[in-house]
């Protein structure tokens, strides 16, 4: 259960750090917030200290009979868990120094998200990656959303959303199909599937790892994203986010290999990015836009690596690109902050800021792939891994490749180049203009990058490539014309600068700016969902609930009404009651005692008078009882003539 604790104790710091940041200036909370991240990295390395295989090395809670959270350490999650906290410090550092208040709350969400994507990296099965995957959505969300008050930061956060969580669907359909299929979540059991539920888990998977990382044609949510903090789209943008959804067709790759049409689909996609992608960033004025759509071109190379068969090869490249592209979009922040402007027009700042230029072009080299840097050893074993699948393939790659060197020239030469010439009017001996945090940021990932050339060392590479990865067979040829393809691109990219950007507004220029038409139709997508959302939110106000409340208005009034005449009917019943039981009672009272008080005695003096005469007529004499029968007999004869009579 130890391994929960490195996606679990950035996520619960997160909270203090938020609270620490209401009261501590930037250096308490910027310490914290180091330390989180530092606690996660020593966690996933005391799991590769354990002795023997770091397999067994895994976590597991249980919800239920049917459902658990489980983590693991594999080659590959070890790898991602090690590098993304390793990306992520000294970013959170930059941040520290760089961003404006609430400083607290931006590094919190930072430290939570890290956590999220280590839940993400170390997932065994795909519940546990469900949770991390909406964590890391809502993170995100939020953190893009930091600056909500400025322009369409609204706007375009719930357009990063609404895109994403298209694509996130995907996720959950392939979870259904394996559930359905296997009856668990893990991921080992995709391999047992066959038929139709193979088919939708890996169309699922392919669907949540296009959108997630930014490929066409869900590419253009980069753009708005870029409306967050400078930092966080370091974090998010460049290392993290968009990593999701290669590292889990990396990871998947093995078990979906023999789905027959997704590799080579995975392949397409992917060099198509690229392509698109370079042409697009060449054609950006703004600098955040232009490192966006290069990042969506080097997700695409990775693809192309992973649908190749070399998942390896991907996750280099992946860290390289990690350490130099996050660099990349701090030095903007920088120069943005000197000339309070993305637009590379206005910037040049190689004289005024040259130990940032120095930095920025160590970065820019890497990203046009030169030698010896790392990033040229994984950008030509992608173009190897390439070659393995297909001639074509490897020259699509190689042209992508050309195009890195073009946009990463035009950025550099735009952003940091001089203002006259090659000449730089005045040295400093500092970096001019750059807080000392965030000169240790930038110094660190700039050793970062240059560290990695000990890739082209075999020894050193075997330490950092698990054996377990394959590496595509190289050629010298290759290299060449990888190299060539290089130099060629910053040649042209530096004519591009010394020419100018195209600034047509019609034709292809306009088209590629835009992400190919992508930009436009993602924005009017997004923008129907809200309005869609807003139109059913006015009738649900307006209708439904207008509606109810009437119809509980009136039901409120006829009850009312009911109450009152159940009321005046009630009232008055007792009334009438209660003046009969009234008017019973003062009779009662009056006559009525009289009545019963008279009547017995009444009743007693005529039974003692019927008495007394009853008693006179028992005289004793025998003359007085026949006269007395006489005359009766005498009457009934009468009254027998009578009725005959009638």
């Amino acid at each position: 259960m130890m391994l929960w604790i490195a996606p679990l104790l950035p996520v619960l710091m997160a909270p203090l750090i938020y609270l620490v940041g209401r009261r501590e200036g930037r250096v308490g909370v910027t310490l914290l917030a180091l330390l989180a991240l530092v606690a996660t990295i020593a966690t996933i390395v005391a799991g590769t200290l354990i002795p023997g295989s770091i397999q067994p090395w895994q976590g597991s809670y249980t919800l239920n009979a049917a459902l658990a959270l489980k983590v693991g350490l594999t080659p590959a999650s070890q790898f991602m868990a090690l590098a993304i906290p390793l990306m992520a410090l000294p970013v959170v550092l930059f941040a520290g120094a760089h961003e404006r208040a609430p400083l607290g709350r931006l590094l919190a969400i930072m430290v939570a998200f890290v956590g999220a994507m280590e839940m993400l990296v170390l997932a065994r099965d795909l519940l546990t990656l469900l949770v991390a995957w909406e964590l890391i959505g809502a993170c995100s969300w939020a953190l893009v959303l930091h600056r909500w008050q400025s322009g369409d930061t609204v706007k375009n956060a719930a357009q990063v959303f609404l895109v994403t969580r298209f694509g996130d669907l995907g996720l959950y359909i392939a979870a259904a199909a394996v559930f359905a299929g296997s009856g668990s979540f893990d991921y080992q059991q995709l391999a047992e599937l066959d038929g139709g539920l193979l088919q939708v888990a890996a169309a699922g998977i392919l669907l949540a790892a296009v959108a997630k990382s930014a490929q066409v044609p869900f590419s253009a949510w980069l753009f708005a994203a870029m409306a967050g903090p400078v930092s966080v789209s370091a974090l998010l943008h460049a290392a993290t986010l968009v990593a999701a959804g290669m590292y889990l067709l990396a990871r998947l790759q093995p078990l979906l290999a023999e789905v027959a049409w997704l590799m080579p689909a995975t392949m397409l996609i992917g060099l198509a990015t690229a392509l698109l992608g370079g042409v697009t960033s060449l054609m950006q004025g703004h600098a955040k836009r232009l490192l966006a759509a290069s990042t969506s071109a080097q997700y695409g190379l990775m693809w192309v690596a992973i649908g190749a068969g070399f998942p390896g090869v991907a996750l280099l490249h992946f860290l390289s690109h990690g350490f130099f592209k996050a660099g990349l979009f701090l030095t903007t922040g920088v120069a943005e902050r000197k000339v309070q402007s993305y637009q590379l027009d206005d910037m040049r700042l190689g004289d005024r800021l040259p130990m940032i230029a120095l930095i920025s072009g160590t970065f820019a080299l890497a990203l046009a792939g030169m030698v010896p840097l790392g990033a040229a050893w994984t950008k030509e074993q992608i173009v190897s891994a390439a070659y393995a699948a297909s001639p074509w393939l490897a020259a699509g790659v190689l042209l992508a490749g050309g195009l890195s060197a073009m946009y990463a020239t035009r950025f550099q030469l735009a952003a940091f180049g001089p203002v006259r010439g090659w000449r730089a009017r005045r040295r400093a001996s500092s970096l001019s203009g750059t807080r000392r945090l965030e000169g240790v940021a930038l110094g660190a990932l700039c050793a970062l990058t240059l560290g990695l050339s000990l890739l082209w060392w075999p020894e050193a590479r075997r330490w950092l490539q698990p054996p377990a990865w394959a590496l595509a067979e190289s050629h010298l040829w290759l290299l060449g014309v990888s190299l060539a393809l290089a130099v060629a691109g910053i040649g042209l990219g530096a004519a591009l600068v010394q020419r100018g950007r195209p600034r047509g507004q019609k034709g292809w220029v306009r088209l590629a700016r835009g992400w190919w038409g992508l930009e436009p139709l993602t924005r009017g997508v997004g923008t129907a969902v809200v309005a869609l959302s807003s139109g059913l939110a006015r009738f649900d106000r307006d209708v439904l609930e207008s509606a109810t409340l009437r119809l509980s208005g009136q039901a409120s009034r006829a009850a009312a009404a009911l109450a009152r005449r159940d009321a005046e009917g009630v009232e008055a019943s007792l009334h009438g009651s209660a003046s009969a039981v009234t008017r019973i009672a003062a009779f009662g009272a009056t006559a009525g005692e009289a009545l019963s008080e008279r009547l017995p005695e009444t009743l007693s003096r005529l039974a003692n008078r019927g008495g007394g005469r009853a008693r006179q007529t028992q005289s004793g004499q025998t003359h007085h009882y026949y006269a007395g029968m006489a005359i009766g007999f005498a009457v009934l004869l009468i009254l027998l003539l009578i009725g005959d009579a009638l």
